[in-house]
């Protein structure tokens, strides 16, 4: 891990949980809640100046900020105090952290949309289950989606989509199968089997990228057929190499033989002879190499913008919740997860191996932890907003009658203790991943 680079999480949470504190000041005001405290960083204070009621400061620990508000704590029903405004109103304040986060990520996605452009998915078939609707309709692995019901595929949405719109209904799919167009038809089941989707197979997407070669350990498969740094991966065995599962997957289905690599080495054309193993590893590159992605990019008019935007926000967002419901079900483990020191190492790692432009690299990372900032303290768990807000919910189904300020406090207290624990936790996890040298990325 780079140290340097790993710093880069602090100026990005900094601003991340600023931000969130931002909108509960900016909500409480409109309630005409008193702000007691607005600070920037956490306390010990080092500054301090106050205008009418609110003291603004600047504090020691350089990592977001908080707002202290009257009767936030439950002893004080004054009328300019949480306590005394209406559910209404106070749901308002504790949802605006979480809505401010969430205005970040999207201007910030237009913005990299607006002046990168948007890249576009290929989406292959990677496994099919024999017997299913796939096999007897031909699909074979390394398949790409080309059309599905007459609508172009653009990401792997679009299938499970169309797939599910078109359940027990003769549907032309048409693919590209090594370069060719292959048209088949389909009808995908009503009632899968468990695990195997309505037409059988597991599918992949990847960016359409160009694929450079940045390193080639000793001994590894690529340093046999005599790859070497620089190269850009141009076809195997005849077939293009257009983004990373094209390379990957054409691999994988001539393993046990023997296939030309082709590669441009300094403006050259050069061809490899590889004998790809029986036994190619699929969780990792195959060959054993470091590749980077080069992406490309479409360019996004103003007209279309706000809609590529929207697309993309929505893709992020399912892709998110479908990692928290992987979470929560257990699926995922406590290696995986990143408290602070986590998120440094793996800032790090994302910027030493992206091959994008470091603002790029910094923006997307931001988009991703404003919104995950957004969601986590939206659960509805003890001491974050969703907890607060839960009870906000509570004293609405109850017909108005509020749960005693000091029992809530009590539980908020537990939680509290409860967050810390699974922070230290977290923090001891993220200290042994460094020290044995584990990455996020492999």
């Amino acid at each position: 891990m780079t140290f340097l680079n790993a710093l880069w999480i602090v100026p990005i949470l900094c601003v991340l949980i600023f931000v969130h504190e931002l909108g509960h000041f900016v909500m409480a005001r409109r309630a005409g809640v008193r702000v007691e405290e607005f600070g920037f960083g956490l306390p010990p204070r080092i500054w301090g100046i106050k205008r009418g009621d609110t003291v603004y400061s600047i504090n020691a620990l350089p990592i977001g900020g908080f707002v202290r508000v009257l009767g936030e704590d439950g002893k004080s029903a004054a009328p300019d105090s949480m306590q005394s405004k209406s559910a209404g109103q106070r749901a308002s304040f504790l949802v605006a952290g979480s809505a401010m986060n969430l205005i970040t990520a999207i201007v910030l996605m237009a913005l990299l949309i607006g002046v990168q452009g948007r890249s576009s998915d290929n989406v292959y078939v990677v496994d099919v289950v024999a017997g299913s609707p796939a096999s007897d309709a031909g699909w074979q692995s390394g398949d790409r989606f080309v059309q599905i019901d007459g609508t172009n595929v653009e990401d792997s949405e679009d299938v499970s989509r169309l797939t599910s719109q078109n359940a027990g209904r003769e549907t032309t799919v048409i693919l590209d199968r090594q370069g060719e167009s292959v048209t088949t038809t389909i009808t995908p089941r009503e009632n899968p089997p468990a695990g195997q989707g309505r037409t059988g197979i597991t599918l992949s997407a990847a960016p359409l990228a160009t694929i450079h070669v940045d390193d080639v350990p000793d001994g590894s498969l690529a340093a046999e057929a005599g790859l070497q740094a620089g190269d850009t991966i141009q076809a195997v065995d005849s077939q293009p190499v257009v983004d990373y599962l094209s390379y990957a997957l054409a691999l994988r289905n001539h393993a046990g033989q023997t296939v030309q690599l082709e590669v441009e080495r300094a403006g050259a054309p050069v061809t490899l002879a590889l004998d790809v193993p029986a036994d190619l590893p699929v969780d990792r590159e195959p060959l054993g190499a470091d590749l980077t992605q080069q992406l490309h990019f479409q360019r996004v008019g103003l007209i279309d913008l706000p809609v590529e935007t929207g697309r993309t926000f929505v893709s992020t967002m399912r892709q998110m919740g479908a990692g928290l419901m992987s979470l929560v079900r257990g699926d995922t483990s406590l290696g995986d997860v990143a408290g602070p020191i986590g998120m440094g190492q793996l800032t790090s790692e994302v910027i030493s191996r992206s091959s994008m432009p470091l603002w790029v690299t910094l923006t997307n990372l931001t988009i991703i932890l404003s919104l995950n900032l957004a969601l986590l303290n939206l659960l509805p768990l003890p001491a974050l907003d969703g907890g607060r807000l839960l009870f906000v919910l509570i004293e609405v189904l109850r017909g108005g009658k509020r749960v005693p300020p000091e029992k809530e406090g009590v539980v908020h207290f537990v939680g509290l203790m409860l967050l810390l624990t699974a922070m230290f936790l977290i923090a001891f996890v993220d200290i042994n991943r460094i020290i044995s040298g584990s990455s996020f990325l492999e």
